[in-house]
């Protein structure tokens, strides 16, 4: 019986010719090709009229889009991509590179501590709205900076625990460390007669004031029946607190409105009109 008949071991073929290494060398980079480019991004593959595909940077025609991917693996693909960068390079020197391309280092400032604060708490009759008034003193702030503001919810701070109860109100300007106020988390009015916000250069004074809307839709004129009562809610009792680094305490008694800036009137309504004058007897 003829030994081709038995069959044969695992291995035991002959070497493989340089023609079938080539072609074995040419799937695998097929196949390799197809699992990592992406060829509605590649910008020098084209479909032509004929229904074959064209490599605009090489001139060349492959019958399939595996026989381009492969070709793009192969060496004179990739001389000219070199060929093509270098020659761009040399026309645009000050074109960036994606290895040279770095990202901006953040800035690194030396601190000089907190800033002074006032922090007073008002609250009008008119509208039924409680209200704060910022007062952040910068007197070394950095030639032409402007302090700048913006709310924090609980879940963004690392300070203390969360508690959707609160939010976070940070003031910052360099060279002075980050403070953020703990208020209630209750939405702030934001239209323009009712969040004041202003920075007095003369004075180095960054101003905000702002006022919460009532719960519960309230806050109609006084006396009427819409909303809840905001002076019973425990949230509006516990206003402020520096949270950078360890909890702090307020400042001593603010000082009157007419320690504002100058030339910088407090908002319509932020606070309560005086009582009328006693009838003539």
């Amino acid at each position: 019986m003829d030994a081709r008949e038995h069959g044969s071991k695992v291995g035991s073929a002959g070497v493989a010719s340089e023609q079938h290494a080539a072609i074995d060398r040419r799937e695998r980079l097929r196949r390799l090709a197809l699992e990592t480019i992406d060829l509605a991004k590649d910008p020098y593959f084209m479909r032509n009229h004929l229904g074959s595909y064209e490599c605009k940077l090489c001139l060349t025609i492959h019958g399939n889009e595996g026989n381009y991917l492969a070709h793009t693996q192969g060496k004179r693909h990739q001389q000219n991509l070199a060929k093509r960068a270098a020659r761009e390079a040399a026309e645009n020197p000050n074109l960036p590179t994606l290895k040279g391309k770095t990202r901006p280092a953040p800035r690194k400032t030396v601190k000089i501590g907190r800033p002074g604060y006032r922090v007073t708490k008002q609250y009008d009759h008119v509208h039924r709205r409680r209200s704060l008034l910022f007062q952040i003193d910068f007197p070394e702030i950095e030639t032409g900076a402007t302090p700048r503001h913006r709310f924090m919810s609980a879940y963004e701070q690392k300070v203390e625990a969360w508690d959707k109860k609160y939010q976070y109100v940070m003031f910052a300007a360099e060279p002075y460390e980050t403070i953020a106020f703990k208020v209630p988390n209750v939405e702030v009015d934001k239209t323009a007669d009712r969040f004041f916000a202003h920075w007095e250069p003369d004075k180095k004074v960054y101003t905000v004031q702002l006022h919460f809307k009532a719960p519960g839709g309230g806050g109609g004129a006084g006396g009427g029946t819409g909303g809840t009562n905001m002076g019973n809610d425990a949230r509006y009792g516990e206003t402020g607190g520096v949270i950078l680094g360890s909890m702090g305490s307020f400042a001593p008694p603010p000082p009157p409105p007419g320690r504002l800036p100058v030339g910088v009137a407090p908002p319509p309504g932020a606070f309560a009109p005086p009582p009328p004058p006693p009838p003539p007897q």
